[in-house]
């Protein structure tokens, strides 16, 4: 690269991956093949439309590259063609969420999502989103004293709002979703259902956590977090005669993105077919494992694990009230602070709300947890414990035990 000094950012930002236990349960390690599409000659291409419908010429190429990135993410999650659409354009997670509501969701209507601080994402209706600037969010919770999904309680609200879709999956609620129960809540007051997929896209792939297929009409996600490909989204849509494809598609172009990045659609559709391998398989599941482990310890530590434990590769700690209760009077620790003396230390984790947080989110009283990443990377059940020991060293060193 002729440009040095992106060059040597470039250096050092592999440098700084390298060193560190990353922890964040939003990213990865893409392959090679990966990095190989994405810094492609298909960065050069502009494929303004859809295949066959293009508004471009010498798009020859390119057709049969997004074609084909549609036809392995289909295959990968076991969907039959004349029963499920899906669109590979997004450009990332909140983009593709944003399309499903311009294209189904009337103006002014109703998005029933969970809370952010509950474990919800910014695009399931809240209010600092554009979600919640155009649309109204019905927002529900976790019950207080499981810290788990209420159906009941979710139905009755439902039923109560009436909203035009029901958002389920979420960016931090470690435990395994119902989907079934939310197909119910769905029925019982005409809402369509989606589930935002995007932390367990890969753990699903890989048979390590139950897939929504069977009951979302539509399901989108982001393909960097587990499933370990590049920054793009996926939208899948149920085939039947209130055509939710053919609308969301209006709803990606035009509505709100122009020509696509074929570069990035040909790495989804690398990690696509990284992901329907056996060795994925086994990856998932070890990624499962490993968190498992992780929270138990931790627990075992005497820290406050939300839920109790995990079903996924995600965990929250909270890491402020369990100060508060400890027997012994250490201090309570904030997220932010939590979250800054792990990095001093080289371990990234971020710091995050957890459910009826009364601190800002800008130091919310808790951290999160993911271990899709070091997982890539071979750790197993021992690294992990050898890791939690780490986190605990540090935190309770913060704490002033």
């Amino acid at each position: 690269m002729k440009d040095t000094q992106i060059k040597k950012l470039i250096e050092a930002e592999k440098k700084r991956q390298k060193k560190v236990i990353n922890l964040i349960a939003s990213e990865n390690y893409v392959s090679e093949d990966v990095l190989e599409a994405l810094g492609s000659e298909l960065t050069n291409k502009y494929a303004e439309g859809y295949a066959g419908r293009r508004y471009y010429g010498g798009n020859e190429i390119v057709d049969k590259v997004e074609s084909l990135c549609i036809e392995r993410a289909l295959t990968l999650f076991g969907l039959k063609p004349t029963e499920w659409h899906v669109n590979v354009q997004p450009l990332s997670g909140s983009p593709a969420n944003m399309a499903v509501y311009v294209g189904l969701v009337p103006r002014e209507g109703k998005i029933m999502g969970m809370s952010l601080d509950h474990g919800g994402h910014l695009t399931h209706g809240h209010k600092v989103s554009a979600s919640g600037k155009f649309w109204t969010q019905v927002p529900y919770g976790l019950n207080k004293n499981t810290e788990l999904l209420d159906y009941a309680a979710l139905k009755e609200l439902a039923i109560a709002e009436k909203p035009n879709i029901i958002v389920g999956g979420y960016t931090a609620y470690p435990r395994v979703v119902d989907f079934k129960k939310l197909r119910e809540v769905a029925d019982a007051c005409g809402a369509l259902l989606m589930v935002d997929m995007s932390h367990i896209a890969g753990l699903v792939a890989g048979r390590a956590y139950p897939s929504p297929f069977e009951y979302a009409d539509i399901v989108t996600t982001t393909v960097h977090k587990t499933l370990r490909g590049p920054r793009a989204a996926l939208i899948f849509s149920r085939i039947d005669a209130r055509e939710l494809g053919k609308k969301i598609d209006k709803a990606v172009f035009p509505g709100l993105q122009g020509g696509p990045h074929i570069n990035q659609i040909a790495a989804v559709a690398v990690a696509l077919k990284e992901a329907a391998t056996p060795a994925f398989k086994k990856y998932a599941a070890q990624v499962k494992k490993n968190a498992v482990v992780l929270a138990e310890e931790l627990k075992h530590k005497g820290w406050k694990i939300i839920s109790g434990g995990t079903d996924s590769h995600l965990i929250l700690v909270d890491t402020w009230m369990n100060g508060q209760k400890n027997a012994q009077g250490a201090g309570a620790v904030p997220g932010k602070v939590a979250s800054d003396a792990l990095e001093a230390v080289g371990i990234i984790v971020n710091k995050n709300a957890i459910p009826f947080d009364t601190r800002p989110p800008a130091d919310p009283s808790g951290i999160r947890l993911g271990t899709a990443a070091e997982t890539t990377r071979g750790r197993k059940e021992k690294d992990f414990k050898k890791i939690a020991a780490q986190i605990d060293t540090v935190l309770k060193r913060v704490q002033g035990k």
